[in-house]
């Protein structure tokens, strides 16, 4: 299929209310999703729970430092540079390409990421030693997402 003709596919599933294509030929098949604007997004607020302590200790106890959320973080987090599939290994069953405590070059591979059935290697854009890994192998990433923790 030339790419004329995928790109006027493109243009009539977007001004369509159509949300999926698919079309097979000799060639091959082509599917085209419309992805789904993002709507309104509903925050939560916990439930703050009341203080034990009497109204005039309370005044004079020291402000503690809110939860954060994650776990600080140390050092450099490389990031993913698309949305798909994280491996840690080239095949299923073959070693790691890192483990923690690797010691990675800069551009060395420490991960593969499968987006539309490509594998792309992702490469350590740091020198330095993995203290974090972020994702399980199989997990679905989000492109900027954190991957591993290099120092």
């Amino acid at each position: 299929m030339d790419l004329r003709k995928l790109k006027t596919l493109i243009d009539l599933v977007s001004d369509s209310n159509v949300s999926e294509l698919e079309i097979t030929e000799a060639e091959g098949k082509v599917r085209i999703v419309k992805g789904v604007p993002p709507g309104p997004v509903a925050y939560v607020a916990a439930p703050v729970q009341a203080a034990q302590q009497p109204v005039a200790e309370a005044a004079a106890a020291p402000v503690a430092a809110a939860p954060a959320a994650a776990p600080a973080i140390k050092g450099h987090v490389a990031k993913s540079p698309m949305v798909g599939t994280f491996y840690r290994s080239p095949s299923p069953g073959a070693k790691a390409f890192v483990e923690i405590g690797s010691t990675v070059k800069e551009g060395e591979t420490v991960c593969i990421i499968e987006a539309m059935k490509i594998l792309n290697e992702i490469e350590a854009d740091k020198a330095g030693t993995i203290t974090q890994i972020l994702c399980e192998n199989g997990q679905a990433v989000e492109y900027g997402q954190p991957l591993f923790v290099i120092e």
